[in-house]
């Protein structure tokens, strides 16, 4: 069964975000996402400084049986990117909370509220 930590946020699309210091979010996918995808081998994502839409597909994640788009789980701007993740792409599969893949500065106007939380998201997890 797939972890799902109570101190973060879900989307229904497997990714999962941590607010930071200073009002910035980190996002990443979650345990699930990377046990349906399997050995994971490239990881693309978008640069610093790219405005990204609610929703917006912005990274690509690879593995050895398919390719997986990442979404922005809100607007923003992208501030960091994890370059060790790119480097080796496989520490996703070791533990995907910690192999953070990019950090978000929201938009002014946007709310958190439509992301899950660990018991929403489970729910979610059940009825797949």
């Amino acid at each position: 069964m797939s972890k799902v930590p109570s101190e973060l946020k879900y989307t229904s699309t497997h990714e999962w975000v941590r607010l930071e210091d200073g009002g910035s979010m980190a996002v990443g996918i979650t345990d699930h996402a990377q046990e349906a995808l399997g050995d994971i081998v490239f990881v693309e994502l978008p640069e610093a400084g790219r405005k990204l839409a609610d929703k917006e597909s912005c990274a690509t994640i690879e593995s050895v049986k398919a390719a997986s788009d990442v979404y922005a789980p809100f607007a923003g701007e992208v501030i960091a990117v994890n370059q060790a993740v790119i480097e080796a792409p496989e520490s996703i599969n070791g533990d995907a909370y910690a192999a953070w893949l990019f950090k978000l500065r929201p938009a002014a106007d946007v709310g958190t509220a439509a992301l899950l939380d660990a018991a929403a998201y489970q729910s979610a997890l059940a009825e797949e």
